[in-house]
């Protein structure tokens, strides 16, 4: 375990009495209200002393009242030091006045539009990269998330906007179930290569056999993740709930600190700790 205080990057929280998740009612294992006290008793040992909250997926017609619960809780918990909000940014200049209306809560630090379900040319689409373009002028990132076929084409929507500071969640969803390593370690390569991304090390649990993965399992994706992103641009994030389908959140941070146990300290803490500061501003 890490000997110090970390800040986790990709928490969930929900609210059924006052929001809207249709894509529960299809997860029985995962439906349900999970609260600060839940997430408290998950963690175990684990020290956090931080928290950026990231977008459930509730329904699209809810997004607004899902940040305004958050910053609610943020009140009375000083741990909560960032939002993620959903945006269906493909509606293109027309989200513009909801942008900056999100950038003018100072906890909203980053926007999120799941993609991990859409056509592969879907985050190609003009209006959806004119939604992106939208983010930098008001100091919002952009967390990825998608499913490692999509590689191919996130690569061209990096680059087509540079102003943009992306983080790539779960790192991309490799396929670590069926031992795919190509074509994602050559993409994620690729992708490492622009200097406005980060990755988070998160979801991987997930990604592999849910009741049957090792650590070994595991541990060629987040070496291939170090050597391409270095320990400048990658933090660390639990996914949970999301997470208690495969794992412990102790056993996940186990897991990662086992897989760096050679890093330095000043790397382990850019991991855990420092980057994640400085990504989404937390504390600004």
């Amino acid at each position: 375990m890490p000997g110090f205080p970390v800040v986790d990057t990709h928490v969930h929280l929900t609210n059924q009495q006052r929001i809207s998740y249709s894509w529960m009612s299809e997860s029985p294992t995962l439906n349900g209200s999970y609260g600060l006290d839940d997430f408290d008793a998950a963690r175990g040992p684990v020290d956090v002393e931080a928290i950026v909250f990231v977008e459930v997926g509730c329904d699209v017609g809810d997004r607004q009242s899902e940040v305004e619960w958050i910053t609610e809780l943020a009140e009375t918990e000083p741990r909560l030091q960032g939002i993620v909000a959903q945006l269906p940014l493909e509606q293109g200049a027309a989200v513009g006045p909801e942008v900056e209306s999100l950038a003018g809560n100072p906890l909203v630090k980053g926007i999120r539009r799941l993609l991990q379900g859409e056509d592969l040319d879907f985050c190609l689409q003009p209006s959806f990269l004119e939604g992106l373009r939208l983010l930098p002028g008001h100091g919002l990132t952009f967390d990825l998330c998608i499913a490692h076929p999509q590689l191919a084409n996130t690569l061209k929507m990096v680059e087509a906007c540079p102003e943009v500071q992306f983080v790539l969640d779960h790192i991309g969803k490799p396929g670590i179930q069926g031992r795919l390593l190509e074509p994602w370690k050559t993409q994620i390569r690729a992708l490492a290569e622009f200097p406005n991304i980060s990755c988070k090390m998160s979801g991987l649990t997930t990604e592999a056999d849910l009741q049957n993965w090792t650590r070994d399992d595991l541990r060629p994706y987040i070496d291939h993740i170090i050597d391409c992103f270095g320990f400048d641009r990658v933090m660390f994030g639990s996914d949970w709930f999301v997470v208690t389908l495969a794992s412990t959140y102790p056993r996940w941070v186990e897991t990662l600190d086992w897989a760096v146990a050679g890093c330095s300290d000043a790397e382990r803490r850019q991991l855990y700790v420092d980057n994640a500061l400085s990504f989404y501003r937390l504390g600004s």
